[in-house]
């Protein structure tokens, strides 16, 4: 990450190759990106300045110069939060490159000079690593909390409203013969057994609130065993006698 942005004629620029290498990105990819930036507007091209280097093997090789603002024309395309942290460590970079060669106080731009930015850009990218590391630590921390989390009291008051509306109407309803004849007891405690089965808890207050919304949509979709299922129709088919006094 050393030597983002460098002098040249007096100027603060950066290279293609430099570009490319920060932004995780295929030097000749960059190359076709400035070049079609050129050939869309010709004033395009007095932002990068076409130079050569030498490769591994030896060869030389076209790459780009450019300056603050070729380089904010072409980073416009770069997107992700890496991608903003690096153009905004460039923007610095090119920041503090213009100070040294504005300053009255110092004399024209000297290696010594130039090498104390870059130990300063070097700096600020450890605070950056630092900070990134910090977040991330946070937010495996929330996410934990998340997860291991127990549901609050609200929503076990929801839930138990919910399970309470499901086996009334599993019962057939509050007039219905096994609801009045308070036997609906026995769906509650299957409803209970099945309950704590599906999310494998022993109390209702034991479900973790990642499980919420799965728990309300079992409560809603769950009915009776097939042999309490009878019972219940066969108790609401019986007619209800009144013995009162005439």
């Amino acid at each position: 990450m050393n030597e983002l942005v460098v002098m040249k004629n007096q100027q603060a620029v950066t290279t293609s190759l430099k570009v490319a290498e920060v932004f995780s990105k295929a030097h000749r990819d960059v190359l076709k990106a400035i070049r079609n930036l050129t050939a869309q507007n010709c004033t395009v091209g007095n932002m990068f300045d076409e130079g050569t280097y030498i490769n591994k093997q030896g060869h030389e090789q076209p790459m780009y110069f450019m300056n603050r603002d070729g380089f904010t024309l072409l980073a416009m395309g770069f997107t992700g939060d890496k991608a903003l942290q690096f153009k905004v460590k460039y923007i610095e970079a090119f920041n503090k490159m213009e100070q040294v060669i504005k300053s009255e106080a110092l004399p024209q731009t000297t290696d010594e000079q130039i090498e104390l930015v870059y130990k300063s850009l070097v700096e600020k990218n450890k605070e950056i690593e630092h900070t990134n590391k910090r977040v991330d630590k946070v937010e495996k921390d929330i996410q934990q909390i998340k997860d291991t989390a127990e549901v609050d009291e609200q929503e076990r008051y929801q839930l138990l409203q919910a399970r309470k509306a499901r086996v009334i109407r599993a019962c057939g309803g509050e007039n219905s013969n096994y609801y009045q004849e308070k036997k609906a007891k026995k769906v509650f405690a299957e409803f209970g057994r099945d309950f704590k089965k599906a999310f494998q808890i022993p109390r209702y207050d034991c479900l973790k609130k990642k499980l919420f919304d799965e728990a309300i949509d079992f409560t809603k979709k769950w009915y009776p065993s097939f042999v309490l299922q009878r019972e219940i129709q066969n108790v609401n088919a019986q007619t209800r006698l009144d013995l009162g006094d005439d």
